[in-house]
């Protein structure tokens, strides 16, 4: 691939990733939420209960943060907190993914729709290298998340 061509598909990238933001930014707001932090849930959803030290660990913030963030989707009714069978003193963060998906799902939903005609018309060759720029990206970018926090 040429030159020119990796720095259109970089600047793409950029505007793809900022965009992006904004556009989580916006659900945000319409749920109810600071900032990126039903993307923070995201996390809880994929990974299911942990504790709030493991969220710190996973997202990079620190325990304080967690501890607001915790807080906020508590209020919220979109977690809750129990303490852990094995030690009291940990305490386990639950997701409440039926009142996730009520307060989440009807933002996506257009969106959604959108990407999912927009992928299927793409070829299955088209597909799978999107597939693998996905894959190998996400690969890069955490090597460079432990890079980072590792120094």
């Amino acid at each position: 691939m040429d030159a020119e061509l990796i720095t259109l598909i970089r600047k793409l990238s950029q505007q793809y990733a900022y965009t992006s933001i904004q556009m989580h930014e916006a659900v945000a707001r319409k749920a109810g939420l600071p900032g990126t932090d039903h993307k923070y849930l995201g996390f809880l959803m994929v990974q299911g209960q942990m504790t709030a030290g493991e969220l710190a660990t996973l997202t990079g913030l620190t325990t304080g943060a967690v501890t607001g963030l915790i807080d906020r989707f508590e209020k919220k009714k979109l977690v809750k907190r129990r303490f852990a069978e094995d030690d009291r003193r940990k305490v386990i963060i639950e997701p409440i993914t039926k009142n996730i998906m009520a307060l989440f799902a009807p933002l996506y939903k257009d969106f959604r729709s959108k990407s999912e005609e927009l992928l299927g018309s793409f070829s299955n060759k088209e597909a799978k290298a999107l597939e693998t720029y996905f894959l190998k990206a996400t690969e890069i970018m955490n090597e460079t998340i432990n890079d980072l926090n590792s120094k």
